[in-house]
């Protein structure tokens, strides 16, 4: 459960770098999942989580921005 506020948390803080007339819709996407899935079996967390930081970085090209940005969130999901 830790590892998944960390995460949520991370990317609300690459929402942030988004276009403003974004930002909501991401946070509200990004806070549906994150409920919806906390009911996981954690022998599943770990394709979410790397599919969280794949989404992530599909977003960030969308809108042209640095992949490196999210590198605290690789570090989060795919460890």
């Amino acid at each position: 459960m830790e590892k998944a506020a960390r995460a949520y948390a991370e990317v609300l803080r690459l929402v942030r770098l988004l276009p403003k007339d974004t930002r909501a819709y991401y946070a509200k996407y990004a806070r549906e999942n994150f409920v919806n899935y906390r009911q996981v079996d954690p022998s599943d967390a770990t394709d979410l989580f790397q599919r969280t930081y794949n989404h992530s970085l599909w977003v960030l090209h969308k809108y042209s921005i640095d992949k490196s940005v999210a590198d605290k969130l690789k570090g989060i999901c795919c460890s």
